[in-house]
């Protein structure tokens, strides 16, 4: 990541100054990629610094956690006021916040940008989503802008804006990632039921997710998910995703959001379920054990096959939306949760080149925001509502015929049932408040009257007659 961002910084006509720790990684890297370019190699820290033009911009792409502290000590000694440190690794925002606020009150200026669209969106355009000190922004803004990916009729929309101040930025980025975790879910859940619900070939699956491609499901995940029923394996001739172990990993930040939603009181279901849905894939062993003892439903649909797929097509769509809602009132409690500014419909906009989650449907999402700037949730759009509702059907079916042939599809499930409690006027907590105040006396609010009450249930519950 941190070659090819370089890389991509020079080939916009600025002269980059580049340093390792490992210093022979270094001179690899000006013999190799970076030849006859416009580099300067850096054996130390403090011949970095002295190499570069005041206000300096010094960006770190090094594993999160405390070697970012130890750069920005040792940068500390080295930088002037009005520098600016960038860190553009998948940080915690809670660190990001912290170090915004120290960097600062040495003199100095902080960035923390989430960068997305992997070794090949470094390269060529990422999306980025810069936060931290907003005195920066003007400094990083035409470097930025420059690399960014570019989108709009012209191509000359960058994939780059200022999101907020402190920890915001990386904030939105870690709800990309979640986000990502969902669609990535789904889409593996959609395939797992074509595949075993209706017996595709991967030769099938791949004229489905072309087909689908072209439709409002178009998307980055989509197109490389087609990609990959393509590939053979040079080794055995088989098709190469059936090689593969099922076995998940993971980075963390699809569990930061789901952690973080739980400490703001806030249901982002569809990224816990994909989390725990990958926790799930790597008891490997467990499952091969339990496969051989545990029973259940098997067996194929009986309906007409065109009809299932679009109807499995329908709860894709239907839940990734639902998916989105979750990521964006996630963003909205944060954002008043740490008094961050943060403008719902250019995020979108930011999403829509570059980085992993791009697609056609991040349109839909800066139009619901422009024509309520105070939307409470995707689903209440009426563009989402519509198309939510037209899906209904089709997405019910999907998920009851996977009950009935025991396919999981816990993120399909956990969607539905996300839309039918949101939309339900009235949910069963009553009963859960009533049994904890009768265990522990936390209380509850009456539905006729104002105030906080407390019953003695052991004394008022009535007594069997004998």
């Amino acid at each position: 990541m941190g070659e090819n961002l370089a890389l991509n910084v020079e080939s916009r006509g600025y002269r980059v100054a580049v340093f390792n720790r490992t210093v022979s990684k270094v001179d690899d890297f000006l013999a190799d990629q970076a030849k006859g370019k416009n580099f300067l190699g850096c054996h130390a820290l403090d011949e970095l610094v002295q190499s570069i033009k005041p206000p300096r911009k010094v960006m770190l792409m090094v594993k999160a956690g405390p070697a970012v502290d130890e750069f920005i000590e040792k940068l500390l000694a080295l930088l002037s006021p009005g520098d600016v440190i960038i860190d553009g690794g998948n940080t915690l925002f809670s660190e990001t916040e912290r170090r915004t606020k120290y960097v600062e009150s040495k003199g100095l200026l902080y960035i923390g940008t989430g960068v997305s669209g992997g070794e090949e969106g470094a390269l060529k355009g990422p999306s980025m989503m810069p936060g931290g000190s907003e005195a920066a922004w003007p400094l990083v803004k035409p470097i930025f802008q420059a690399i960014a990916a570019k989108v709009g009729p012209k191509g000359d929309i960058p994939c780059c804006d200022w999101v907020g101040p402190r920890g915001a930025g990386h904030y939105v980025k870690m709800v990309h990632n979640g986000i990502e975790y969902g669609d990535m879910q789904l889409i593996c859940e959609a395939y797992w039921m074509l595949k075993n619900a209706l017996g595709l070939t991967n030769a099938e699956l791949y004229d489905v997710f072309q087909q689908w491609y072209e439709g409002e499901l178009n998307s980055y995940l989509i197109e490389i998910t087609r990609d990959i029923f393509s590939v053979k394996d040079p080794e055995t001739g088989n098709e190469l995703v059936d090689m593969i172990l099922d076995t998940a990993g993971a980075k963390g930040t699809g569990k930061w959001m789901s952690q973080l939603a739980l400490d703001l009181g806030v249901p982002s279901t569809l990224v816990t379920e994909a989390v725990y849905a990958r926790c799930l894939s790597a008891m490997k062993d467990a499952r091969v054990r339990a496969s051989k003892v545990l029973k259940g439903p098997s067996g194929r649909y009986a309906g007409e096959k065109k009809v299932f797929i679009e109807q499995i097509r329908q709860a894709l769509y239907a839940s990734k939306i639902c998916s989105y809602a979750q990521g964006y009132v996630q963003m909205q409690a944060a954002a008043r949760e740490h008094d961050w500014p943060l403008r719902f419909g250019p995020i979108a906009l930011l999403w829509r080149g570059g980085c992993i989650i791009r697609a056609v449907f991040l349109e839909r999402i800066k139009e619901a925001f422009d024509a309520d700037p105070n939307l409470e949730n995707l689903l209440l759009a009426p563009y989402f509502q519509q198309a939510v509702e037209k899906a209904q059907p089709a997405w019910r079916n999907v998920v009851k015929t996977a009950v009935e042939l025991g396919i999981p599809t816990p993120a399909f499930s956990a969607a539905l049932a996300y839309y039918d409690g949101y939309r339900s006027e009235r949910l069963p907590a009553n009963l859960l408040q009533a049994q904890r105040d009768y265990f522990g006396a936390h209380t509850y609010n009456r539905i006729d009257k104002p105030g906080i009450f407390h019953s003695d249930w052991l004394r008022m519950r009535k007594t069997p007659k004998a």
